[in-house]
């Protein structure tokens, strides 16, 4: 395990069961300069340190065994390419985990970098473009919005996966405190 890459995080919900197939923990990279109207997760877009990670320091911190995958959001995890590289090799070689990653880029521009490609090598599912709010996707597939396009980039998973149960998911804490996820918002 390369241990000189860090990951800034916004956070991490260790057990989502509406952002990707089955269980799955989430990991929300902090910045992106995309600013789409009507993002679900605006607070996850200032390039600022919210919380440093190696990434397999993610896995000893959070993850719980039973889970089928990863899925990583943001923000957009293509800002910080080498961490999330080692993060998607450590949760498929280390831990055996599915991987799906949405990001505001497009395949095509992500493909022209090397780096990218050899991300992919480690990616299940890549959903890709910017949430246009005018196009909000009405049907339980995992995605926001219906411009989003999804890449199956292995053959684990069809597009009948990745419907979900729901569009929110509320968790709640130990302390009480309440996670929401999903692709809507409740208030």
């Amino acid at each position: 395990m390369n241990h000189d890459v860090i990951i800034n995080v916004h956070s991490v919900i260790p057990v989502s069961r509406i952002n990707g197939p089955g269980k799955r923990m989430v990991v929300f990279f902090q910045g992106c300069r995309n600013k789409c109207a009507g993002c679900f997760n605006p607070e996850t877009h200032p390039f600022i340190r919210i919380a440093e990670y190696h990434p397999g320091t993610i896995f000893t911190k959070f993850y719980r065994p039973g889970i089928e995958g990863l899925t990583v959001s943001g923000g957009d995890p293509f800002y910080q390419r080498r961490g999330l590289l080692q993060l998607l090799r450590s949760a498929r070689e280390d831990y055996g985990l599915s991987t799906v990653v949405y990001t505001g880029f497009e395949y095509e521009m992500l493909a022209a970098s090397t780096i990218c490609r050899t991300i992919f090598s480690y990616t299940d599912v890549l959903i890709d473009g910017r949430f246009d709010e005018t196009k909000i996707e009405p049907t339980m597939l995992a995605r926001g919005s219906t411009n989003q396009r999804l890449h199956f980039l292995s053959n684990r998973y069809t597009e009948k996966d990745l419907v979900m149960p729901g569009k929110i998911e509320l968790i709640v804490g130990p302390e009480g405190t309440i996670t929401q996820t999903g692709f809507s918002k409740v208030a």
